[in-house]
């Protein structure tokens, strides 16, 4: 997993970087304020992802469940991520209904980064005296 996880938090990154810089430079003067905010939302959020799933893919061997966060974390950006790219550059506002959708798999992904914390599951014993 870990060399996969790393091209994919690579791929994330870059294309958070290409679509953000196109965002800045490329549709400026195109969209409205508020659209070029929507825009800006879902690049930042994009690339704060890239950098976890980097993170996750890293550490993956030490994590129990680090394909599934890495899983989590790259449907999450592209659900989140690409319905707020798509809902400024199209202005059609029902796909932001999709965007919360994108927005939980991003929230189950941390929650399952904080649940490494937790110590293994397993048999209970009793204690020794």
């Amino acid at each position: 997993m870990k060399r996969g996880g790393i091209g994919l938090a690579g791929a994330l990154g870059f294309s958070a970087v290409a679509l953000g810089a196109f965002g800045a430079h490329g549709l400026r003067g195109r969209l409205t304020p508020p659209l070029l905010e929507i825009y800006r939302t879902g690049a930042l959020y994009h690339l704060i992802h890239a950098v976890a799933a980097l993170a996750v893919a890293l550490g993956g061997d030490r994590l129990r469940r680090g394909g599934l966060i890495l899983g989590l974390f790259t449907t999450g950006v592209v659900v989140f991520s690409g319905s707020l790219y798509a809902l400024a550059l199209s202005g059609v506002s029902a796909l932001g209904a999709v965007t919360p959708l994108g927005g939980l798999m991003l929230l189950a992904a941390w929650a399952l980064v904080a649940a490494e914390a937790l110590p293994p599951r397993g048999p209970s014993r009793p204690p020794t005296t």
